[in-house]
């Protein structure tokens, strides 16, 4: 028990250090899909030995705790996190559980609203008598950072909502993000989209993040008082009406077999979007189903997101040169034999650090299987040491 124990601490603690580079410093270390595994492995641990727990469990967290250079603030309506959908057979397991759960049998038909999952930084805005007092970014998910002076400079956020329809009081919630064309103009000073919108709301000066072409999608609500609409999908309707933009690739859709085609179409056309995106979320279409439903630890009974699969290729290290980031940060770069991942052209995957060199005993010359993830830089994922030159060196 005692190695167990042990095993799933190392996890726990290596869990804390992803989320501190992903939430706190804009870093991630990680690409989402290996993330998802490591927490995975640690909800499986627990699940298996009742015995483990930490606070700092997935299982109990969302995000991190907010960062100390801004003002902190309540989430009136906390900002849960999502579970995981991989395979047709977790999307047919995630309705049997809802379907148990109301008592319903398999004639009962359940609507989606599927929308695609924009990956940038999820904000909370609160509205009152229709207009914009405080934005909060979803810090540890219960405690947000007031980054309402940043989120003003957003064009995309309306400052003013005169419509009569317009809830007395709510929390507009959505995502913070950088258009992939507006990002080439400025990936010198960051290492991808999501790291420079994440690095742009957490300026202390809001004339610093003016300067940054920021987006903002809306997709949910927190708390509210006064909002009429009965579901997810003529809510989304209305969040256009009163200014806000929303996905233009939302859909209403039911039945687990048209779920899986859409995400097919979905995916296919992921490339040639001007935005990253990393999977599709699935929710009950239905307020009043949702509200049965409820939560389950920091997560929603009622939806889950659907993650793409990472795209990887074979490629040959040509060389390793390494970069100096703004911060001073050194990091080794592998500069390999151009490839197409999922349509983008690669020629070059970072290596983050000494350490990760050495675990993996990367050298030039070698054959590796390189990974873009589209949410993270593509970065080494194996080496094929049967492919390894005689002469190679360390």
């Amino acid at each position: 028990m005692d190695k167990i124990k042990k095993i799933y601490e190392e996890k726990i603690n290596l869990l804390s250090k992803y989320n501190k580079f992903y939430y706190e410093k804009s870093e991630p270390k990680i690409s989402d899909q290996q993330y998802d595994i490591l927490k995975n492995e640690i909800l499986l641990l627990e699940n298996k030995y009742k015995f483990l727990r930490s606070k700092n469990s997935p299982s109990k967290i969302v995000g991190y705790k907010p960062s100390k250079n801004f003002k902190k603030f309540q989430h009136r309506v906390s900002m849960l996190s999502l579970s995981n959908a991989f395979s047709e057979e977790d999307l047919k397991n995630f309705e049997k559980r809802i379907l148990n759960f109301l008592s319903e049998n398999q004639e009962f038909k359940i609507l989606y609203s599927a929308e695609p999952k924009i990956d940038g930084i999820s904000a909370s805005l609160t509205y009152k008598n229709g207009k914009f007092e405080r934005g909060l970014s979803r810090g540890d998910g219960k405690e947000g950072e007031d980054i309402t002076s940043n989120l003003a400079t957003i064009k995309d956020i309306p400052k003013k909502i005169l419509d009569k329809d317009f809830p007395r009081d709510i929390d507009i919630r959505g995502e913070v993000f950088i258009k992939n064309s507006d990002f080439e103009s400025i990936k010198e000073k960051f290492a991808n989209p999501r790291n420079a919108a994440s690095g742009s709301l957490r300026q202390k000066n809001p004339e610093d993040t003016k300067k940054i072409p920021l987006n903002f999608i809306a997709y949910t609500f927190g708390f509210e008082q006064g909002l009429k609409q009965k579901n997810q999908s003529d809510y989304l309707k209305k969040l256009d009406e009163w200014g806000f933009k929303t996905n233009p690739l939302n859909k209403t859709i039911s039945g687990i077999k048209n779920l899986i085609q859409n995400y097919k179409n979905v995916e296919q056309q992921r490339t040639n979007l001007d935005f990253d995106i990393d999977g599709i979320v699935y929710k009950i279409n239905n307020f009043e189903l949702q509200k049965r439903l409820g939560n389950v630890a920091n997560a929603p009974r009622w939806a889950i997101a659907h993650k793409f699969s990472s795209n990887k290729a074979i490629s040959k290290i040509l060389d390793i040169d390494i970069q100096i980031g703004r911060t001073g940060a050194l990091t080794p770069v592998a500069k390999i034999k151009p490839i197409n991942i999922g349509g983008v052209l690669v020629s070059n995957a970072t290596l983050h650090n000494e350490d990760e060199i050495k675990r993996k005993d990367i050298r030039i010359g070698d054959t590796v299987t390189v990974e873009r993830a589209g949410d993270v830089i593509p970065h080494i994922l194996s080496v094929d040491f049967n492919k390894r030159p005689k002469k190679s060196a360390k």
